[in-house]
């Protein structure tokens, strides 16, 4: 169990990063909103292997979520998250506060055109300038050599990569697999809204995405007929109802008229009050 040191200032956070690079020590960071589960570790554990320097960040970044969506809701437990980070040997764990990242006055945002604007952009408006605003901030108090992304959050993901190669920065993205519980749903800090039926029928969606990855196996490139596979399967059980099913390309994330190597499947679905995405690359 290592000793993990619990920041909360930018300035504070920015003086032990200034340390870090004198004494010329390679930096990992993981950004998240917190209620850590397995898939943050699998990121964690990815950069301490990586580099010399862990940093974690929790913070739920009001400015992402749109009207009506879960922000006030969203799962919170600093003790619990600080523990995690602990067990897996975490240096630091930077947990600012809104009035610290946002102070009154503030007026900057990032935006990423284009990749923006399709599967979940189309749905949430304002919610990539949130996350690109966000993790810039976090980038240029951080200053790390890589930073960690989970792929469930694919488009996340591409944007991320799309604004460090724009903006010149010096970091390298690492995008780490989907981990998935046992019975395959996706882990996510949301999952936890569920209730047992709504989990039981949550599953449709790795069902959905693994028969239609099988088909693809075997031969079918029609998107159409794909896509409406999947949509069967998701609609045949209770408390679902699909947002998006889409095939794109895996760089541009423009949907797909033939379906190839290396597409992904995206899908966001309501499973009761909760929305849940996956993907699966084909």
């Amino acid at each position: 169990m290592g000793q993990t040191k619990l920041i909360k200032s930018i300035s504070e956070m920015k003086e032990i990063v200034k340390d870090l690079k004198i004494e010329g020590l390679s930096i990992g960071f993981v950004p998240t909103m917190g209620y850590l589960h397995e898939g943050h570790i699998s990121l964690m554990e990815c950069s301490k292997r990586e580099n010399d320097i862990t940093i974690v960040s929790i913070f739920v970044n009001p400015i992402q979520f749109g009207k009506n969506e879960d922000f006030d809701k969203y799962p919170r437990d600093i003790e619990r998250d600080l523990k995690i980070c602990k067990e897996v040997g975490v240096n630091y764990l930077f947990n600012p506060s809104q009035k610290e990242m946002y102070p009154k006055g503030y007026s900057t945002f990032v935006i990423v055109e284009g990749l923006t604007e399709k599967l979940c952009g189309a749905f949430r408006e304002g919610h990539f300038r949130g996350v690109t605003t966000v993790v810039n901030k976090l980038f240029n108090i951080v200053k790390p050599d890589r930073a960690y992304f989970g792929k469930k959050d694919y488009q996340q993901l591409k944007v991320i990569e799309r604004m460090v190669k724009d903006l010149n920065m010096d970091i390298e993205i690492i995008g780490c697999p989907i981990v998935r519980e046992a019975d395959g749903l996706a882990l996510s800090s949301r999952n936890k809204y569920l209730s047992p039926e709504e989990r039981k029928s949550a599953l449709s969606i790795s069902k959905a995405l693994f028969k239609a990855k099988k088909k693809f196996e075997a031969g079918e490139t029609d998107p159409y007929k794909l896509i409406k596979l999947i949509k069967n399967v998701i609609n045949s059980y209770p408390y679902t109802r699909i947002q998006y099913v889409e095939i794109v390309d895996s760089e541009t994330l423009e949907p797909k008229t033939k379906v190839e190597k290396g597409d992904i499947i995206a899908v966001a679905v309501f499973v009761g009050d909760t929305r849940l995405i996956d993907n699966i690359e084909l």
